[in-house]
């Protein structure tokens, strides 16, 4: 109903307060100290505010992609996965063009990392459309191989010579890094990427063609079948859409 759309924020709201009173109050704590804590030193000073929005930058960009799929009813759990695997992708493009000053390099981190996302969801997508596989249990497993694969790159062939023997990768040059968007502070032009995507993806779902067959394709499935939209094309586009933001956003956070 319109009334609870409209009425579910605010008491998801009142719930958490009330849960955050509750466990205060069973632990003995000041439950107005810890909203304080909480809600208003994050924000108390420009710093807090840009660290803040540092936090969201990955978060955003997740999100947008994941909410495209989630209309069509194509449920990817596994952004962790595709996000490592775009930062990784992003990395390498770093790392092989080590000590370029090209304007070039930060755009082509972008798509690597998009390309790198977008791939790493087309295995769910695959399996899905081919052997009717779960999504979510193969999108989430996922994860987990993605992980390990990262682990195995900071762990070996990537492994800074000089880092001390920490798994790490060799610093990047100042090309291959988001300029700062706010002087003092750590917040970055990733941001600002993450709310033209934002704006992309909300364009996309309620503006064109296709982000209309998404949607009739989540609320009705039946009637989208009825109307000759493919449904491996919306679990495709769900999921390779949902990977490419998540893939920015692991690129938006080694950049940054």
């Amino acid at each position: 109903p319109r009334l609870m759309s409209v009425l579910s924020p605010p008491l998801a709201v009142v719930l958490m307060l009330a849960g955050g009173v509750l466990v205060c109050s069973v632990l003995g704590k000041d439950p107005v100290e810890g909203f304080r804590i909480f809600f208003l030193n994050p924000v108390k000073d420009l710093y807090g505010v840009s660290e803040l929005l540092l936090k969201a930058t990955p978060l955003m960009l997740c999100a947008i992609g994941l909410a495209i799929g989630f209309r069509a009813n194509v449920w990817n759990i596994g952004a962790e996965g595709q996000f490592m695997l775009g930062a990784a992708a992003a990395t390498g493009v770093a790392l092989y063009f080590d000590g370029s000053d090209s304007a070039l390099l930060l755009p082509v981190m972008i798509v690597a990392g998009a390309l790198g996302g977008a791939a790493w969801a087309a295995i769910p997508a695959l399996l899905r459309t081919r052997f009717n596989a779960n999504e979510i249990l193969v999108s989430l497993m996922l994860v987990y191989v993605a992980q390990l694969f990262v682990s195995w790159l900071v762990f070996g062939p990537w492994k800074d010579p000089d880092g001390f023997n920490f798994p790490q990768t060799r610093m990047f040059g100042d090309a291959a890094l988001m300029p700062a968007l706010l002087e003092g502070t750590r917040l970055h032009y990733g941001f600002l990427l993450a709310i033209a995507v934002l704006i992309a993806g909300h364009a996309f779902m309620n503006r064109s063609f296709a982000g209309f067959r998404m949607r009739v394709a989540g609320a009705a499935p039946d009637a989208a079948r009825y109307a000759g939209f493919s449904a491996a094309r919306m679990i495709w586009v769900g999921l390779l859409l949902g990977g490419a933001a998540a893939g920015m956003a692991g690129m938006a956070e080694v950049a940054g």
